[in-house]
């Protein structure tokens, strides 16, 4: 079986533990991993070195597989080591390259601490545009969270809420939820997928008397999708879209800024939720939640996350090879 590869995130974060955690939760099932990381930062179960993916499944059973990548200097939690930069963003590039040779089935990423990697002079945003950089299809990378509860995908991610409004234009959208739509298609074995675009005013604009976006961007952009024949809806009041009652009706919310995806499925899923990279040409999923340098090494860090990000990737790459 070919295994999923596991990148170490922070090594001052819970990547560590919660990658632990996650053996000892999946051992015994069919979904075997290997991290790519430093050895030296599991603790608590056994470890076996390896030097290629294709040891991982044999040894999954029995101890967790791990592509020793040292660091330069020890690992402290909580305490962020600027020279470990170098070491995360090779794991990730080593994770992706195995996922392109087809090594791996898949790229779960443990999560990253951006500012230490901006300080050493990484220019991406996050690990998303990173992604669709060396492993991109000709589209862009979009960001989806998806758990049992619900999808979301949001238009504009990490940048200033004014800026992200200000660049919306229906072609964004369009361009994002035919993405998304190909993507449930896809991964998701949805054969007709409905996709809920959210307003952006209170009320969805209110007819245009409390904002026009709805009327000028977002409208015209459903009208665009449904000549495709695919089935968007809206613009959705974004106060009411997320509620028990309205989530059955539409397969995925089509967000128009960060806040607005993430905060309904983090309110709903916090520990369900995955974060799942469309539009490139491997899988790639990670947990919805951060580095957590405030509990790293205290043993309290929940692995709920991360598992659900395994499974998720496991089932992606079976669709998909399928």
């Amino acid at each position: 079986m070919t295994p999923l590869a596991l990148t170490m995130g922070e090594p001052a974060g819970i990547g560590f533990e919660i990658t632990a955690a996650a053996w000892s939760a999946l051992r015994g099932g069919s979904t075997p991993f290997f991290l790519i990381g430093d050895i030296r930062g599991i603790r608590g179960i056994p470890v076996e070195e390896i030097t290629s993916p294709d040891q991982a499944a044999p040894a999954f059973a029995e101890a967790l597989p791990v592509l020793h990548r040292p660091l330069p200097s020890p690992i402290t939690p909580c305490h962020i080591q600027p020279d470990h930069a170098a070491g995360v963003i090779a794991a990730i590039e080593d994770a992706v390259r195995f996922a392109k040779a087809g090594s791996a089935s898949a790229v779960v990423t443990n999560p990253i601490q951006k500012a230490s990697l901006y300080a050493a002079g990484f220019p991406h945003p996050g690990h998303t545009e990173f992604l669709g950089e060396i492993a991109g299809t000709g589209v862009p990378a979009v960001m989806m969270l998806a758990s049992p509860m619900l999808r979301v995908v949001p238009i504009t991610v990490h940048e200033p809420l004014s800026q992200a409004i200000a660049r919306l234009t229906p072609e964004l959208i369009i361009t994002h939820a035919r993405i998304a739509h190909a993507a449930l298609i896809r991964d998701f074995g949805i054969a007709q997928p409905r996709l809920a675009i959210a307003g952006l005013n209170p009320h969805a604009g209110e007819a245009g008397t409390l904002g026009r976006e709805e009327i000028d961007i977002i409208a015209p952009a459903i009208a665009a999708l449904r000549a495709e024949d695919i089935d968007a809806r809206g613009p959705m009041p974004p106060d009411t879209m997320f509620t028990a009652k309205a989530r059955p009706g539409y397969d995925a919310a089509i967000c128009l800024y960060h806040d607005q995806a993430l905060i309904p499925i983090k309110a709903l899923d916090m520990d369900g939720g995955v974060n799942v990279t469309l539009g490139l040409s491997i899988v790639r999923t990670s947990p919805d939640h951060g580095t957590a340098l405030d509990i790293a090494g205290t043993g309290r860090a929940d692995a709920s996350s991360l598992i659900a990000a395994i499974r998720l990737a496991a089932e992606i790459a079976h669709r998909r090879n399928a």
